[in-house]
């Protein structure tokens, strides 16, 4: 018998995608011989890319019936031995059943996000952590791995590198902060106003200017964030994900609520203090022992569901309250 040869599909976002690199890095440790692919959204495959433990990224452009019939074949193309789902819809999991692979592994279906895709699935796995990357190890684990949750150490691209550090030179940036003020669901942000009245605070009280990252769509929100900010020298940034991954590295801090640039700066290295309303840090907080996480709201009040406005939760979270963690967590770095 061959060495296996593993199909890891977790189509997107960009948090999402980062709490399943422990998972496969945990499979490269075991079967260090082993293929790994995976299978990801386009605009996320740069993301992918990055990891030494993936072989190769196959981009999901799902566009056509024509179109996933051709994703398909080329999946069975592949004849993997094993697909592992770590998303949990039906999408996903009949993409994991379409590769041909004889092991299929997947949540059971109280724990997958669309419980009907467990029957695609010839394992289910109940995890028994909280946090979804332990839950995304125990995946792994099931497929022969020893989970260490070691996080792997991310490749950036040298032009990025070099872009990012033009970008600081050309800003007189040397010690600074990232904030994020946007984010997939309004109702798990906080207010851009409030990150530029933290921006002022810890230029004035520790010399540290700031940088507002923004994503697409998101332009109004930091330029809220950097007028909020002044007199401060806030500097606003917006980029593809491997000058991100270069400008998060560099941060002595980054500040966000429950979103990909947080759990990519965590992944990163980069001490963070995460903000979060009606998303459990338990299981979406930042997977690092050292991170703050700020959070006022009651037990109730924890929900995934989206909404287009503030969440009570989040606007309870005081400036006051962000500055006093973001001196803790440097103090800690």
């Amino acid at each position: 018998m061959g060495d296996p040869r593993f199909l890891a599909v977790r189509l997107g976002s960009m948090g999402d995608v980062v709490h399943a690199f422990p998972a496969v890095a945990a499979l490269r440790a075991a079967f260090p011989a082993a293929r790994i692919d995976w299978l990801v959204e386009r605009k996320w495959a740069p993301l992918v890319r990055t990891s030494p433990d993936v072989d190769r990224a196959i981009e999901f452009v799902p566009r056509s019936a024509a179109g996933l019939w051709r994703c398909a074949k080329h999946l069975r193309d592949m004849r993997y031995t094993c697909a592992i789902d770590f998303q949990g819809l039906y999408k996903s999991a009949l993409l994991a059943y379409s590769s041909g692979a004889g092991t299929r592994i997947g949540f059971e279906r109280h724990f997958a996000r669309e419980g009907g895709a467990a029957i695609f699935y010839s394992q289910r796995v109940i995890p028994v952590a909280r946090h979804i990357v332990d839950q995304n190890l125990a995946l792994a684990e099931a497929a022969g791995a020893k989970p260490n949750g070691r996080w792997p150490e991310l490749r950036i691209p040298p032009d990025a590198d070099a872009t990012v550090e033009g970008f600081l030179h050309a800003n007189g940036l040397k010690q600074f902060i990232v904030v994020s003020p946007g984010g997939g669901w309004r109702s798990k942000c906080w207010p851009p106003e409030r990150y530029g009245e933290l921006c002022r605070a810890l230029e004035k009280n520790h010399g540290l200017r700031s940088v507002v990252n923004y994503g697409p769509g998101e332009r109004e929100l930091a330029e809220a964030a950097g007028r909020a900010a002044a007199p401060s020298r806030s500097v606003l940034f917006s980029a593809e994900i491997p000058e991100l991954m270069a400008l998060l590295r560099r941060a002595r801090l980054v500040v966000g609520a429950d979103t990909g640039p947080l759990h990519l700066a965590v992944a990163l290295g980069t001490p963070v203090v995460g903000l979060y309303g009606p998303t459990d840090p338990a299981r979406n907080g930042p997977y690092g022992q050292a991170d703050i996480v700020v959070r006022n709201a009651r037990p109730e009040e924890t929900t995934y569901k989206r909404s287009v406005t503030y969440s009570a939760p989040m606007l309870s979270i005081a400036v006051d309250q962000v500055a006093a963690a973001v001196e803790r967590r440097l103090g800690a770095a």
